[in-house]
């Protein structure tokens, strides 16, 4: 991790359909330590961080290591899903998981959220902007991706509507 964080602006993968944090740049502006201060950390200095969120994707969706927040899988990589708003355990390390987005088949990871010209549009798509849905993924009625309107939305503005949906749906709120 310290690598990428000191040694890239950050990796955008798959025409930028993942996004992978490092020292920022101009095409991915948020570095790792400030994309993360306030979220999986208060101050930069005294705390443990009961996460670090690592990565996003265009869809989203969010990837985190463990810090002790999620569970006891500490170090272990985990997809905040935008289409159930749950830490999904992936049991990967960081390690692990740059290789699944070297060398896995993607596709089957985002099968069903992918359309015809995404790649397009992904490649175009700005490294601090997300595709956000209408209605939204997790819905009943986002079940049908097909039907859904995007529309491309500040990433941070979609990660605080992730977390306040889960609030509002009752979702566990022991996530640090």
């Amino acid at each position: 991790m310290g690598a990428i964080i000191f040694m890239t602006g950050g990796l955008l993968i798959d025409n930028g359909w993942i996004r992978i944090l490092g020292s920022g740049n101009e095409k991915l502006t948020r570095s790792l330590p400030e994309w993360n201060k306030g979220k999986g950390f208060k101050e930069f200095v005294g705390e443990g961080a009961g996460f670090l969120l690592i990565a996003d994707d265009a869809i989203g969706g969010f990837f985190l290591t463990n810090g002790g927040g999620l569970g006891k899988d500490i170090g272990k990589v985990y997809y905040f899903s935008p289409d159930n708003l749950k830490y999904e355990p992936l049991d990967m390390t960081y390690t692990d998981f740059l290789l699944f987005c070297f060398n896995n088949d993607l596709n089957k990871f985002y099968d069903g959220y992918r359309w015809a010209n995404w790649k397009a549009e992904v490649s175009n798509l700005p490294g601090d902007k997300a595709f956000s849905f209408v209605p939204p993924l997790w819905s009943k009625q986002g079940k049908d991706f097909g039907k859904s309107m995007r529309s491309i939305v500040p990433i941070q503005e979609q990660y605080d509507l992730n977390l306040s949906f889960r609030k509002q749906l009752g979702l566990d709120q022991n996530v640090r």
